[in-house]
């Protein structure tokens, strides 16, 4: 007989996790990028303060970068396409990560322009320890979702069901595994 009580629920602690770690970085994202979309100058200029890149390359990373920060932050939002929306964000993490670690290492004092205030500041205001620990706990939230892209509240659940994990049809623990399970009870 299986226990049915062992099958996982909607209310497992892991979806909530999930629901969590979907909306911070879904909810920063979308902030981010719409406060970057609406000053692409101001933005441009934040991005050759890191002196990495050329101002042809600044110009399209202004224009493309926003749009991309909003449009996986909705998807994280809605928990639709979650684990893909979550591995671009982990990607961008990474990419302002090394930007940051750059800056860091070579002396330059600047505002990261996360949130479309970037450009060069006083040293003594810089925040690099915080800045990548932030992207850190993102990446993190975000590692979580490329693992497990399940959570309350997705679209991703509404439109596709409950995604299959390997440990759930290896043990028979899985919601169908029980539900057979109970009608093989019954016949």
């Amino acid at each position: 007989m299986t226990d049915l009580s062992a099958a996982p629920t909607r209310r497992d602690w892991k979806d909530w996790v999930g629901l969590i770690a979907r909306l911070v970085p879904g909810v920063v994202f979308v902030y981010a990028g719409a406060v970057k979309i609406f000053d692409v100058e101001g933005f441009r200029t934040d991005i050759l303060a890191y002196q990495l890149v050329s101002w042809d390359v600044a110009n399209v990373i202004a224009l493309v970068l926003p749009a991309l920060e909003i449009a996986a932050g909705l998807l994280l939002l809605g928990g639709l396409f979650t684990r893909w929306a979550a591995a671009a964000i982990f990607g961008m993490l990474l990419v302002f990560m090394g930007g940051i670690a750059w800056v860091w290492s070579q002396g330059i004092s600047i505002d990261c322009g996360c949130f479309g205030t970037g450009g060069e500041i006083d040293p003594s205001k810089t925040q690099y320890p915080q800045k990548m620990l932030e992207n850190l706990a993102m990446a993190c939230l975000c590692g979580w979702l490329m693992l497990r892209p399940g959570s309350l509240f997705s679209l991703d659940v509404a439109l596709f069901g409950l995604p299959v994990r390997l440990e759930d049809e290896d043990d028979g623990s899985s919601p169908a595994a029980a539900d057979g399970a109970a009608a093989a009870e019954k016949e």
